[in-house]
């Protein structure tokens, strides 16, 4: 297991390098930072500029895990995201097509340079547009993802608005597409925008930015993208080195969400499973809406301001999240006095002297499609609660709501829990502060 001296933990940890896109627990962690303590890294864009970088190996490209201060197997860590603010001028996105040839079973995963056969190819840019990736070895075009359908999009000064741009803009930041994306100095990634695809002009969108992976080391190494489980289900009996088998799988973190809600003032609780529990990050988005249905949003770079916390005992299988008030379903917002005082009267007319106290919580679930997912997430709060599975499901359906974070496998289930459920996991001081209870 990788390990650091934690005879001097650090208040504030900066992160600034990166990992080939594989979360191996072998390999060194920064750090260690102090239990309450904080970790600031300048994060690389995610999706698309790593999957057309064949060297990287997950499909990503996340910060080098931190190690955190007392944080033992079986505990938890809660992460507060103090602040997240994007630093890219512009960047590109779009839905994805694979290139045939190219790849050994998986394209996030097993890149290949389809002309000489060199696996996980270095590459250099030549020109701009989607045949610009060219393979070091022999000179071919080496990327193993193209666009269907794709944009631009560059953002205002505050980074608030993002409007997507015509031909001529797009190509102009494609010629020095690292200085419009940010790209920190460490990343190795292509700059996406190199493709300078325009199939959408003038189209406006709100910024609203979010972590598309956050989360803890697994404790076998997987690639970055499939540390969760649809994405993971890809690697059962792959035919490349980073094959799972559907047992070995159950180690992963789910640090790969691509939930929106994980966003500035969140509040996400993951599970330890290797010493000092390897906090990483990445994959920012400028905006997402439920679902990210094209496969892919905008990525951007950005800097992020974390506050860790270890939550001794708490062992979990997988994320629980304490969204922002504002995220929360209409159904799980905690109820007000008004609401709590006409529900004690209805209650007393029936017979019934005493109200449950409940607050929000939200477990994430994940599996190779939706239906899997929602089990999943649902069978992760009966056990913790100490519920039945159907128990959950009533409590979803009248005070919470299932939501998609990613198509096609990961969701929240979100409900109103007894408080003196989340007592027996020690989170409730987190979920009052969270929500001024």
């Amino acid at each position: 297991m990788g390990s650091v001296d934690q005879s001097e933990a650090l208040e504030t940890v900066y992160v600034n390098t990166f990992t080939n896109g594989i979360l191996d627990p072998s390999q060194p962690m920064l750090g260690p930072v102090k239990d309450g303590g904080h970790i600031v890294a300048n994060t690389t864009p995610g999706c698309w500029g790593p999957m057309i970088t064949p060297s990287l190996r997950g499909g990503h490209e996340v910060t080098q895990p931190v190690f955190v201060e007392g944080a033992a197997v079986g505990d938890a860590i809660a992460i507060r995201i103090k602040s997240i603010r994007v630093t890219s001028i512009a960047t590109a996105s779009g839905n994805d097509q694979t290139i045939e040839g190219r790849f050994l079973g998986d394209p996030f995963v097993a890149a290949k340079c389809q002309n000489c056969g060199t696996m996980y190819p270095k590459t250099k840019i030549e020109g701009i547009g989607p045949q610009a990736i060219r393979c070091v070895v022999c000179g071919a075009d080496a990327t193993p993802f193209v666009f269907t359908n794709a944009y631009t999009i560059a953002f205002d000064a505050n980074r608030q608005i993002g409007v997507t741009l015509n031909k001529e803009a797009a190509e102009q930041i494609a010629r020095d597409g690292r200085a419009y994306m940010a790209t920190p100095a460490n990343s190795c990634q292509n700059p996406i925008v190199t493709f300078a695809p325009h199939d959408i002009v003038g189209a406006v969108a709100r910024v609203q930015p979010f972590l598309g992976q956050l989360g803890t080391t697994p404790s076998r190494p997987i690639p970055d993208s499939h540390n969760a489980g649809d994405f993971g289900s890809f690697l059962i009996g792959a035919p490349h080195e980073y094959a799972l088998t559907k047992e070995q799988l159950e180690d992963r973190t789910d640090g790969h969400m691509d939930i929106n809600r994980v966003r500035e003032g969140a509040i996400l609780l993951c599970p330890v499973k290797v010493p000092g529990g390897g906090v990483y990050l990445g994959d920012m988005h400028a905006m997402q809406g439920d679902g990210e249905i094209a496969g892919h949003t905008t990525d951007v770079a950005g800097i992020v301001t974390l506050q860790v916390h270890v939550i001794k005992g708490l062992k979990l299988e997988g994320p629980i999240l304490l969204p922002v008030y504002e995220d929360l379903p209409y159904l799980a917002r905690p109820l007000t006095s008004q609401e709590k005082e006409k529900a004690l009267q209805v209650a007393r007319s029936w017979g019934v002297e005493k109200l449950e106290e409940t607050a929000p919580v939200s477990f994430v679930g994940t599996g190779a499609n939706l239906n899997e997912a929602t089990t999943n997430g649902m069978q992760r709060a009966a056990d913790l609660l100490g519920m039945t599975v159907p128990e959950v499901m009533n409590r979803a359906t009248i005070t919470g709501a299932i939501q998609i974070g990613r198509h096609p496998g990961v969701v929240t289930v979100t409900f109103l829990a007894p408080v003196d459920r989340l007592e027996r996991l020690g989170i409730v001081p987190l979920v009052q502060d969270q929500y001024a209870l």
